[in-house]
């Protein structure tokens, strides 16, 4: 009989483990928009958005799947004239995960980029970002999330 395969733990995983944070593991592709159970809307799930500021350099915004960033309110909050989105080629290279991996603890852990989170993610109990790996997210506690990696929260979602 062989035993039943164990998922291994992503990397975002083992840090919040080691510092004592609450977390639920999940499979999911928001991306494709695969592995959603009737529990779970597309606006509780997170992208973590990796952009250059012209005078801070690389920024992190995480806002709802379902909402569109305001590159100008972020611009604004996060001391630059303008920010744009870092383009995919260089995006794996920047913040150390490619397109759909990307996540605040990793980023946070490695790069210490300064985060912003739009505070409709404090409406709910959790919210949900990647895992650090593509098919994985965690479901986290928004304002520990942000104690953890130091984010803050405002508004940068299109009005």
């Amino acid at each position: 009989m062989s035993k039943k395969a164990k998922v291994k733990k992503t990397l975002v995983e083992q840090i919040l483990d080691k510092a004592k944070i609450p977390y639920r593991s999940l499979s999911i592709n928001a991306l494709e928009g695969a592995g959603l159970s009737a529990d779970i809307a597309r606006s509780d799930i997170y992208k973590t958005l990796a952009l250059i500021g012209d005078k801070t350099g690389p920024i992190i915004g995480i806002l709802p799947l379902t909402e569109h960033l305001s590159e100008k309110k972020l611009a604004i909050i996060s001391g630059n004239k303008k920010v744009h989105m870092i383009p995919q080629k260089d995006l794996q290279a920047t913040t150390g995960y490619v397109h759909g991996a990307n996540n605040p603890v990793g980023i946070w852990q490695t790069k210490k980029f300064p985060i912003y989170i739009d505070p409709i993610a404090l409406e709910k109990e959790t919210m949900i970002v990647s895992a650090g790996e593509l098919g994985r997210s965690i479901e986290v506690n928004p304002q520990e999330l942000a104690d953890f990696v130091q984010a803050k929260f405002e508004s940068i979602r299109e009005s």
